[in-house]
């Protein structure tokens, strides 16, 4: 499974993105998460979402600024990213569950994309 994320790049504080995962066929009855590790940081949990669109559920430090969501047709998850702040700059990763569910859990994930770098200048 090869998992693409893009949309990243630099934006001011307040500012919003949308990251794109495309994430295969493959991928279509599987949970899709997304993470993100900034410098000098472990990676941490942004947003997660089921096979189907349901369930999402967001990190607290994201809940109310970012959304999930996919597009099973296009076999594409997405995150908008909106009023980003410098806390939020670090590389996106997107990743596919090896269950139905989302998950929170790094360990629950079976492939991950390569990240794409958001930055967020002051």
């Amino acid at each position: 499974v090869q998992l693409q994320a893009s949309g990243g790049g630099l934006v001011q504080t307040g500012g919003s993105l949308k990251l794109s995962c495309a994430a295969g066929r493959t991928s279509s009855n599987n949970g899709m998460g997304w993470f993100r590790q900034a410098p000098g940081k472990e990676r941490e949990f942004v947003a997660t979402i089921s096979w189907n669109g349901g369930a999402p559920n967001y990190a607290e430090s994201v809940k109310g600024r970012f959304t999930i969501s996919r597009d099973r047709a296009k076999n594409t998850v997405y995150l908008q990213m909106n009023n980003l702040s410098p806390e939020d700059t670090a590389v996106y990763l997107c990743a596919k569950s090896r269950y139905a569910s989302g998950s929170s859990e790094a360990g629950h994930y079976s492939a991950w994309g390569q990240g794409t770098l958001v930055t967020v200048s002051s």
